[in-house]
């Protein structure tokens, strides 16, 4: 056989072995994260819910779900392990206290004043302000002499339906 005829098949091999490769490593990230539960720990499970690790087993997991609410899960249904800062500003809503992330103000105050201290910009003239002018120096002062030439144009045109002719010309 030819290797030409071979090449998509060996490529074909390649690709499944290297998606395999990267399955069983996620698989196996993933087990040694849940290894990693003990009790006290915040976790989200795989539908979406956080709760908290009361009780960790063979296959399963007790969770607190609310105060005082256990249910008890398998220990493939957690998606994720939380550490403590990020559970605790997820559920219960507490912020970390680090001076590196900058306060957001809960008004637009902030925001305007910034703009109001701006220097007014200058308004960009692009040319029509000078050729308004002069065409408005141009025009007549009354307007009924401008429109008399658009009438009598109007005009022709309908004597023209009216001879049967549209403004076409026969090239006979």
């Amino acid at each position: 056989m030819n290797i030409v005829t071979l090449l998509p098949f060996i490529v074909l091999i390649g690709a499944m072995f290297l998606m395999t490769r990267s399955a069983k490593n996620k698989q196996r990230q993933a087990a040694q994260m849940r290894d990693q539960m003990q009790p006290g720990t915040g976790v989200r499970t795989i539908g979406g819910m956080y709760a908290t690790v009361k009780e960790v087993n063979d296959d399963t997991v007790l969770l607190e779900v609310a105060p005082g609410v256990h249910a008890i899960y398998a220990k493939n249904a957690i998606g994720a392990v939380l550490e403590d800062a990020e559970y605790n500003r997820i559920v219960h809503g507490i912020e970390p206290h680090d001076s590196e992330t900058p306060a957001v103000p809960d008004d637009a105050s902030s925001l305007t004043e910034a703009e109001s201290e701006a220097p007014a910009e200058k308004k960009i003239d692009l040319g029509k302000g000078e050729a308004a002018e002069a065409e408005q120096a141009a025009e007549p002062e009354s307007g009924d002499k401008a429109a008399e030439p658009q009438a009598k144009d109007a005009k022709d045109a309908k004597g023209a339906e009216r001879d049967g002719k549209d403004g076409d010309t026969d090239a006979k």
